[in-house]
């Protein structure tokens, strides 16, 4: 397989097609090596428009959802940013890029280690793995200018909200299979928050994800 071919086929025929047109985060894409931090058994399909399969039944998000993340919470170089589910540290990896200071939370410590060991070999130093369950928030460091959860929620925790600083950005994907709603959340003042519908999508709920209540009549 030709890497810098199939690079760029997914960017041109998976990624621009969903709308992500920002030239600096299409270049991210070349410079930040996805197949570097996919697992060796599914190497090939590093560029495939598919969830890939990571240790623990957990997923690497599809190319597209990422990268549209990416774009939408538009993370800049003085900012810090937190990430619920880390996985095999690629969308931190991205993250780092742009920002000053990423926190990544993931609550098996197998892909704990797999980030770390990831990003570390691909010369990332912005960023910092922590363990344990980031559904809820994640108070050290708080409140952050950007968060993003890569993974979905069924319903969103207030204390997400919480976390984040007044002008600050969420990225999260809501809801229950199979109708799913990407949003982007902005903080606009201690109490308000304005909501943007990004697209609609179906994606793997996050280990330990808050579920919503069940009313029995």
């Amino acid at each position: 397989m030709n890497i810098e071919q199939a690079r760029f086929n997914m960017i041109e025929q998976q990624i621009r097609p969903w709308d992500v047109l920002d030239a600096e985060v299409l270049e991210l894409l070349h410079i930040v090596k996805r197949e570097n931090f996919v697992p060796a058994a599914h190497k090939a399909l590093a560029f495939a428009d598919i969830e890939i399969p990571l240790p623990g039944g957990e997923v690497m998000l599809a190319p597209k959802i990422e990268a549209r993340l990416l774009q939408d919470v538009a993370v800049k170089k003085h900012e810090s940013v937190l990430e619920v589910g880390a996985g095999s540290g690629y969308m931190a990896a991205l993250l780092a890029h742009k920002a000053r200071h990423v926190t990544t939370v993931e609550i098996s410590p197998e892909l704990k280690a797999l980030a770390e060991q990831n990003l570390a070999a691909n010369g990332v130093t912005n960023v910092t793995v922590e363990q344990g369950n980031g559904a809820q928030g994640w108070s050290n460091g708080a409140p952050f200018d950007v968060i993003v959860v890569s993974g979905s929620l069924p319903v969103l925790p207030e204390a997400l909200l919480k976390q984040l600083k007044v002008g600050g950005r969420l990225a999260v994907i809501i809801g229950e299979a199979p109708a799913m709603k990407a949003q982007l959340v902005t903080r606009t003042g201690e109490a308000g928050y304005d909501t943007r519908t990004l697209f609609e999508t179906n994606v793997k709920a996050l280990a330990s994800a808050v579920e919503p209540s069940k009313f029995k009549f």
